[in-house]
């Protein structure tokens, strides 16, 4: 049978702990060669919208050890809206019911039958969030208890869920540009992890003195900047713009989630949109070679150096997500579904064909 799950399932099946411990397994096999993973593509065409473009992203992953091979797909309509000095990438609702469509796909390694489907967002969020928590386990001061944090969307909940899994934190800031998200984020956070999240109106106040400073915006512009870098510090981010490249130079060791530099883009000639889709975001980063920079697993299983002295400013930049993160997380989820209950089953049959591809 093949499992049918969804986001409110998996929400329920795994715990950043676990997502943690999963993804840390899994890129020791990533980084000894036996797990393999493809570079995120997108196919960006035209749409309706003559403000947005269609963009069809895939990403996929095998984790043989694991038993499991994944693929994530999205069906997006985006759009580059300018939100104050800084555009931003926004994903449009604009499925029926005013709903996103992404798609997580795993399967057998041993008989390649379908295990199971289900949408992304639940296990996007928390993949994203232990990889950032990762970073910090290996390149934050084991004494670190302060964290900054800029942004307070859906993304940035998993941003603190994960480094309070990894560290003994007692204080957190939050600034986002606009007031009520920020405090009605700071309030939400405070009850879920039980420590103060303290909201406040400027994002120096939020990374002044913090042990680890942590951006977690759809912004496709720098909005961490260099004269915020204190000695000692962790940068942490979820996409590449979001530390301007000035900042980087001041950090002593800088890591990154995978060599590749972009996503392989596919696109319409001519179409403008698609073009500035392309380009925004990842263009941002001077003159860092990504070829040769650390990658977390190589840090993980300590053939890149981690933090050398408490006064060294180290930084992880989670510069492209990776289908085999879906792949690992993916099989806990199957684990623990089945032995919950969790789901529903249909026939693998209906995914399965006699005739030969």
């Amino acid at each position: 049978m093949t499992l049918i799950l969804s986001n409110e399932d998996v929400d329920k099946l795994i715990t950043m702990p676990e997502c943690i411990a999963a993804l840390e397994e899994a890129y020791v096999e990533l980084a000894e060669g036996r797990g393999v993973t493809r570079t995120r593509s997108d196919c960006i065409t035209p749409t309706q919208r003559p403000d947005a473009v269609y963009g069809l992203k895939s990403m996929d992953g095998v984790c043989p050890k694991l038993g499991v091979g994944a693929i994530r797909i999205n069906s997006d309509i985006v759009t580059f809206p300018k939100k104050g000095n800084t555009v931003v990438r926004e994903k449009i609702p604009a499925a029926p019911g005013n709903r996103w469509c992404g798609l997580v796909l795993l399967f057998s390694v041993d008989n390649g039958e379908p295990l199971a489907i289900m949408p992304d967002g639940a296990m996007q969020r928390m993949r994203v969030g232990a990889t950032s928590g990762l970073g910090v386990k290996y390149l934050a001061r084991k004494n670190a208890e302060t964290v900054g944090i800029l942004g307070s969307g859906w993304q940035a909940g998993s941003q603190l869920m994960a480094v309070c899994a990894v560290r003994n934190i007692k204080q957190i800031r939050c600034f986002s540009p606009t007031r009520d998200n920020r405090e009605a984020f700071a309030s939400q956070m405070t009850e879920t992890l039980g420590i103060e999240v303290r909201a406040v109106d400027q994002p120096e106040d939020a990374i002044k003195g913090a042990d680890i400073a942590m951006c977690s915006s759809s912004c496709l512009d720098a909005i961490f900047f260099a004269p915020w870098v204190e000695a000692g510090m962790h940068m942490t981010s979820i996409k590449r713009p979001e530390i301007e490249m000035a900042a980087l130079q001041r950090a002593d060791r800088i890591v990154i989630h995978n060599n590749a530099e972009k996503p392989t883009h596919v696109l319409t000639r001519d179409l403008e949109n698609a073009e500035k889709a392309k380009e925004n975001g990842w263009n941002s980063v001077g003159d860092l070679d990504f070829a040769k920079l650390p990658t977390l697993p190589e840090l993980i299983v300590g053939r890149a150096p981690g933090r050398q002295s408490d006064q060294e400013v180290t930084c992880f930049l989670n510069n492209i997500g990776l289908g085999y993160q879906f792949a690992a997380v993916g099989a806990t989820v199957i684990r623990k579904a089945k032995d919950s209950g969790l789901g529903h089953e249909l026939p693998t049959d209906w995914f399965t064909e006699l005739e030969i591809p």
